[in-house]
């Protein structure tokens, strides 16, 4: 495994860990959040939670094909660099 690689996927793997916590995180106050009252305004809490986790999923996403691209974009050029 070479240094970039490691270098890229400690970057990348950084950034992933963080959406993913975030996302967990704010799924947990929604599962917490109280049921007594609020109503709609609960509601529209969570449409807005829901819509910014899919947001963040959907930037990962973009994150990891670019990543792949990196990367087999690197393998598919051979060897003559080193």
């Amino acid at each position: 495994m070479s240094v970039g690689l490691v270098a890229v996927i400690l970057i990348f793997g950084t950034g992933l860990v963080a959406v993913i916590g975030d996302s967990i995180v704010k799924l947990a106050k929604v599962l917490k959040g109280d049921s007594s009252g609020g109503g709609r305004s609960m509601d529209a809490e969570e449409s807005r939670l829901v819509q910014e986790i899919h947001q963040g999923l959907s930037r990962m996403e973009d994150r990891l094909e670019a990543l792949e691209t990196i990367i087999l974009g690197r393998g598919g050029k051979g060897t003559k660099d080193e």
